[in-house]
């Protein structure tokens, strides 16, 4: 079993960067594909990120490539997922999961979900 616990969001303004972790507990982490999704008011969670259990494949939304990056440090059990030029619209809560296997983008992949944490953009 692997708990995940999100935390770096905040309030921040259009344009603005904001760095979000994900800490996991549990020895298998390092085996896990770590993924970052986020979910507006009155919308379905949408996927943001994905990093493979070696760091060696990142996938991402198109809405945020080349603004958002996605890392990993398995000595620390940690993904991390840095924002920048962060718009009004993408206020949200931002979730990270666990998968062990299945496409990186689909919610359906991940077993294990963090609490979230939320991003508010002002603009």
């Amino acid at each position: 079993q692997v708990q995940l616990v999100e935390s770096g969001g905040g309030l921040v303004q259009a344009g603005g960067s904001l760095r979000l972790s994900c800490a996991a507990s549990g020895r298998t982490f390092s085996l896990y594909n770590m993924g970052w999704f986020r979910q507006a008011p009155g919308k379905e969670r949408e996927f943001v990120a994905a990093i493979t259990w070696s760091g060696d494949y990142t996938d991402y939304a198109d809405s945020v490539k080349g603004r958002f990056t996605i890392s990993r440090d398995n000595a620390k059990n940690t993904v991390y997922l840095q924002m920048n030029s962060l718009k009004p619209e993408e206020t949200a809560v931002y979730y990270c999961a666990s998968s062990s296997a299945g496409l990186l983008s689909a919610t359906a992949s991940y077993g294990y979900w963090g609490q979230g944490t939320q991003v508010t953009v002002s603009s």
